[in-house]
């Protein structure tokens, strides 16, 4: 993951500073938890993924996941620390 991260930021744009790296590094975690469907996950997306183990095993979860959706209001959305 590490690598994918790295791959997809740094070693493809330049920042001049780093807010402008943390703010597009918020919006690949977003897009890469929402929208690609993973063989390893079964077709699902990684967010998907842990809505599912959620709800089977409730217990291994300290927070509700369904609650960590982005919107158009949230911290990350709005540029805000979250």
């Amino acid at each position: 993951m590490n690598r994918t991260i790295k791959d997809a930021t740094v070693k493809r744009y330049h920042y001049d500073t780093h807010e402008q790296l943390r703010a597009h590094l918020q919006l690949f975690v977003d897009a890469y938890n929402h929208a690609p469907r993973l063989k390893t996950l079964r077709g699902l997306t990684p967010y998907e993924h842990v809505l599912q183990v959620w709800t089977k095993q409730p217990k291994r979860f300290k927070l509700d996941p369904s609650h960590h959706i982005p919107g158009p209001y949230s911290p990350a959305r709005a540029g805000l620390p979250a």
